[in-house]
Formats: C-alpha cells, structure tokens, sequence
C-alpha cells in the first residue's frame, strides 16, 4: 500500500473495525486509505458526510452523520467497533473551544466504554517538558487536556504526541513554506529560535494504523517526533535550500507577541491569523521528545521516522506532481455556514438576492467544463482581478480566511474542497459547480456555475450568484456591491466563455 504522504503497512492479523473521526480534515482524511490498505474495516463519523463523497476511497468505507458533541449520533457511531480514532480540534475556532474539546472528549471516552470499544486512539500536541500546563498556550492546553480525559476513561487508550507535522497540505509545512519562498529579508519573532522536533506526515499515520495493535495493557501518553531536532531557523534555512531558493536573511526580534505573529504569518501566507496564532503560541517554547517509547509497539525500519529535510523534498513533490490529498483547509471554517442553497425562493420566509449571467459558447461542453472546474487558485476568477483581491484583503483584515488558501488540486474538484473563499458544496462533473461563500458577509451566499446543451444543440453557460441578507445590514450590503456586479459577475461569464474558445485540448472522458 502506498500513499503519496503516507505509510505502507499490512498485518496477518484479524482485521479490526476502526471509528476515524475527523475524516473531514487533514490527517483524517489520510488516515482512512491507511486503514483500509492495512486490511480493516473503517467507518467515518462526520457531521457533513456529503464532503467525503468524492474521496477515491469513499466506496470503501463507511460512513455515517453524527457530531462528537452529540452523545446519542457518537453512541451509535461506537457500534461494533474494535479501535476508535479521535481526531477532531477546535484548532482557530474562537472562545468557548476549550469546553467544547473538553465535554466531546468526555462523550467520547463514555461512549466508548459503554459500546466495549477495545482501544482509543487519539493524535495531540506535545507540551514542553518542565512547563506547567496553566502557562501553555490555551490551544495546546486544551489538546493537553483532552489527552488526560480520555487517559482517564476506562478504555485502554494511546495517545500520540507530536510537535510540527511536516507533509504537502499541513498548516504547518504552508506556513514554512509560503514565509521562507516569500520573504528573502526578514523580521520575525523570537520563537524562531526555540528548538523543534518536527515529524513527516508518512510517520505519524504508521504510528497511528500501528497503534490499532497495541496490547491491552498499554494505556498511555507517546511522544513521537522525527530524527532531527532543529529551530524554526533552521527550518526556513533547510527548506529555502531544498526548494532551490537563496538563502534567506533573517533577524528575530522579540518584539511580536503571538497576536502580532500570527497577524503577520496571515499577511504573508494562505493561513488565517485564527489558525496561525495558536501554530505561533504553541512555538514559544521548546518542543522536543522526552521519549521514543513508542518504537516498542510500533516498530521504525531503516530510514524511519523520516528526517526533516527528506519530509520536506516528499511534500514539495506532491505539490509539483499535484498529488496533495487533504490540506489544512480541508475541514470546514469554524462559524462558516454551512446551510445548503435553498431551492424555494421563499426560503426561510426572507429575500434571495440573485444574480443571473446566461451566454451560448461556440465550443463543445467538455471544453467550457475544463474551464468551470479550473476556476480559482493560480487561475483567478476571470474578471477585475483587483475587486477578487481588495474582497479578499478586506475578509483576511476581519478574521477571515482571504483568497490565498487556493485549492487542493490545479485541475480537479471534490465536494468540500476549499477554493479561495468558498467551498465546493455541490459537483456534477461535467455540469453544475455550486460554491459555497466562507467569507465574512451579513448572510449567506453561494456562486453556482453550470454547462448544459439548449435544444439547437448549442452549449450554455448559465451563472447564477445568490445571497441570503441577515437583517438589515445584509440588505444594504447586497445594495452597496450591486452596482459592481456588472463588471464582477458579468465579466466572468464573459471571460470564462473566451476561455473556453481557446481551450483546444481533446475531450474529457466521461463529460
């Protein structure tokens, strides 16, 4: 078995029914191929199970709708089930996340004695040695404290600590990787200094298919890192040299506080200051292993765990080779709606705004498609690039998550990929793309895209932007951009038309 991040494993022994929440996000969804290469059974706990629809191994897997903070969907959910995943965080999700990580992981370790589970299995953070836990950040603290809920439940239970996780798609290799290529000069904040133990993504995900295995007996907290221990440094150093870059001039100061850094890491790259501010806080300190413990169990073969510099030539290959198969931004932005386009135009008793573009093109379908499904990322959106920008500038300004989180995949969407601002709600390849606005808005919005055949014979290119207003301030936003959406909505139709006139490549298969 082999996964463009991941490990290759396969045990003689009976397989095992594996629960993997946070199949959603980044290490969930690489996790479950793992676990079915391994020879298990894998059922997926997801509050939106339509987002794992166009996964290339959804057809192997179960799954299942349910919340972790919902007893009753995650009793269910524990049915017949031999090792459970924990794998969800409330990573950037504002106030009130340390008791909601607190009263799921309860619910979790219940559950899962009362259904007989045989094992828990859970991925945190690792805390520095010697500091106490009131002085960690709160997001590392809360990661902290769910590890000792589930310690504490009276299901064996293992519990893998890790520090950065380097691998294409993860927060933490973005944010190395966008500050070292975009800044060749430098000021950055005194962490940059504290030592590091970072980790392949490949190692974690062996570490955690082999912890399905582990003796009864063993319940307990593992620290797991790769073989290097270096500062963020020399993590910018070792990347700008593997990516081919100059070396890069750096001066720390110790003037920015975690909030001043995390808003600078959301200037320079796609991660919004909500997520990096707790990757900056949890940098303060020296993470390194106290142990490596977990070997006993999980035996390294030679050459693993993989060092750092051989962790980032594998990620900037995938990213080359456009093989990225879950991002940071996989899973759903925390606040974002995630309500379906309603169909009756009465919805919820209140106004729909609608923008409609409708245009014949002189060209097969398949070729407008290309360009539909290509939309954003690199590509841009096909009118007033400045007006894309200064929209997107103005929802990073506010918290939000801007246009540079880019998409998965160059040429290739799946329901729930994250696209700039939006995400893909609904994809019928060939036809109809429906997105889903992540921006801050007062309401709610949605920018639907289809391709069909008129009775003529003629292709059609019908565009069709939506908005929901919530309360007054929705309203007179809709009023304020209207005036522009000749120029921002019309130009597109018409730009993504003459687009695909020039596109002159054969025909997609099954389009």
């Amino acid at each position: 078995m082999t996964n463009p991040d991941g490990a290759t494993a396969r045990d003689a022994a009976p397989a095992l029914h594996c629960l993997v929440t946070g199949a959603t996000g980044y290490i969930g969804g690489r996790l479950v191929p793992e676990l079915l290469d391994a020879g298990h059974r894998v059922r997926c706990l997801a509050r939106t199970p339509e987002k794992l629809r166009d996964h290339v191994w959804a057809g192997r897997a179960e799954v299942v709708r349910g919340d972790v903070t919902d007893a009753g969907s995650v009793g269910d959910a524990m049915r017949g089930i031999d090792v459970a995943y924990y794998l969800v965080h409330s990573l950037g999700t504002g106030s009130g996340f340390e008791r909601t990580d607190r009263e799921a992981a309860r619910i979790f370790a219940e559950q899962a004695h009362a259904a007989g589970v045989g094992r828990i299995v859970y991925l945190g953070g690792l805390a520095p040695v010697g500091v106490p836990e009131r002085n960690l950040s709160p997001h590392l603290r809360s990661r902290t404290e769910v590890g000792h809920i589930l310690l504490d439940a009276r299901v064996p239970t293992t519990v893998l600590r890790a520090a950065v996780i380097i691998g294409s798609g993860s927060a933490s290799f973005e944010m190395l990787r966008y500050l070292t290529e975009r800044l060749p000069v430098m000021v950055t904040p005194s962490w940059v200094r504290s030592r590091i133990q970072p980790i392949a993504v490949r190692d974690v995900l062996r570490y955690l298919v082999g912890s399905a295995r582990m003796p009864a007996d063993v319940s307990r907290a593992f620290d797991i890192g790769g073989p290097d221990v270096l500062t963020y440094l020399d993590m910018m150093h070792t990347y700008a040299a593997v990516a081919g870059l100059r070396r890069r001039l750096i001066v720390p100061v110790p003037v920015l506080t975690p909030t001043l850094s995390s808003h600078w890491v959301g200037l320079v790259t796609p991660v919004p200051a909500s997520i990096a501010r707790p990757l900056a806080e949890s940098l303060r300190h020296e993470v390194v292993c106290d142990e490596h413990d977990i070997a006993r169990y999980v035996p390294d073969a030679p050459g693993q765990p993989l060092g750092f510099k051989e962790a980032l030539t594998l990620a900037l290959r995938r990213i080359q080779d456009a093989q990225v198969t879950t991002r940071w931004s996989s899973a759903s932005v925390p606040g974002a709606p995630s309500d379906p386009l309603p169909t009756d135009p009465d919805w919820a008793g209140g106004s729909l705004y609608t923008d409609h573009r409708e245009l014949t093109v002189d060209v097969g379908p398949e070729a407008l498609w290309r360009v539909v499904e290509g939309i954003g990322g690199d590509n841009g959106w096909y009118s007033f690039p400045l007006a894309w920008a200064v929209r997107g500038w103005l929802d990073r300004l506010v918290g939000g998550v801007g246009l540079r989180r880019g998409r998965r995949d160059a040429g290739r969407l799946r329901v729930g990929d994250s696209l700039d601002f939006w995400r893909v709600e609904e994809i019928e390849r060939g036809r109809l793309l429906r997105l889903r606005a992540e921006m801050r808005l007062p309401g709610l919005a949605w920018l639907e895209m289809r391709v069909e055949r008129d009775e003529p014979g003629r292709t059609r290119y019908r565009q069709r932007a939506v908005f929901h207003p919530r309360g007054l301030l929705g309203h007179a936003y809709w009023w304020s951009v209207a005036p522009f959406h000749a120029a921002v909505f019309g130009g597109m139709a018409r730009n993504i038309a003459k687009a695909a006139t020039k596109d002159t490549r054969a025909p997609v298969p099954g389009v």
